[in-house]
């Protein structure tokens, strides 16, 4: 089905634990495509923050992180099945970056032109040979909004919640049920309201509510998005 199609970028945005990343992997695994985590590369950054105590009672010292920010170097490693791990400066910190305490945080980081700017960039040139797929905020608005496919999802928030609770909790964490969700409302607020590049669907992106909808539903439903683009793209007259 997907042999000698065109190289496109596709862009997901969506709220924090609507399952982007989940779905941005299947899709490129069964494209063959690059999938890059933009959502991990914001909490790297964070990661680097809280280790550098660049915190002060929760708010980011923006005029100390500026100077050294250039030395911050963030990139990706396969492992040997395959799976994308989150370097920060040459360091595997995969799982340290997915704690409560970088997702409590990470939106105050990424709220900051400065921060943006870079990982933009960087985002930017690693989508130059196209066959790309990115998850993140501002994916089809701001870093590709040419995008050949926009795809943003939603879902209720005490759904999300609920979704990203177990998966705290599957993995070793001590959270609490309303600790998580107050954690997505601020996300989704912060977000929302940020001034640079705040989180909103593009004009033409293709909304998925998957409040009600199962992973391999909203997996079909994409692919059938992507296939009727690459028609487009092979026979633009029809």
């Amino acid at each position: 089905m997907y042999k000698n199609q065109p190289k496109i970028i596709i862009a997901i945005d969506g709220y924090s634990s609507c399952g982007k990343s989940t779905l941005a992997k299947e899709l490129a695994r069964q494209l063959k495509y690059i999938y890059i985590d933009t959502g991990a590369m914001y909490r790297a950054v964070t990661l680097y923050c809280i280790q550098n105590d660049l915190f002060k009672q929760n708010v980011l010292k923006i005029a100390e992180l500026e100077p050294i920010l250039e030395h911050v170097a963030v990139g990706f490693e396969l492992d040997l099945q395959g799976k994308a791990h989150t370097l920060l400066n040459g360091i595997n910190v995969e799982e340290q970056i997915r704690n409560m305490e970088v997702s409590s945080r990470v939106s105050e980081v990424s709220s900051h032109a400065i921060v943006r700017r870079k990982l933009v960039a960087l985002q930017q040139k690693m989508g130059e040979q196209k066959g790309i797929i990115l998850d993140g905020r501002d994916i089809g608005t701001v870093v590709f909004p040419e995008a050949e496919v926009k795809l943003f999802l939603t879902a209720d928030p005490e759904v999300r919640a609920q979704r990203r609770y177990k998966e705290l909790i599957e993995n070793g964490q001590t959270v609490s049920f309303d600790e998580v969700y107050q954690n997505i409302v601020q996300r989704d607020f912060q977000d929302e309201n940020r001034a640079e590049s705040p989180l909103k669907k593009a004009s033409d992106a293709h909304v998925l509510d998957n409040t009600y909808l199962e992973k391999h539903d909203q997996l079909n439903v994409a692919l059938e998005i992507i296939k009727n683009t690459f028609k487009s793209i092979s026979n633009p007259n029809k």
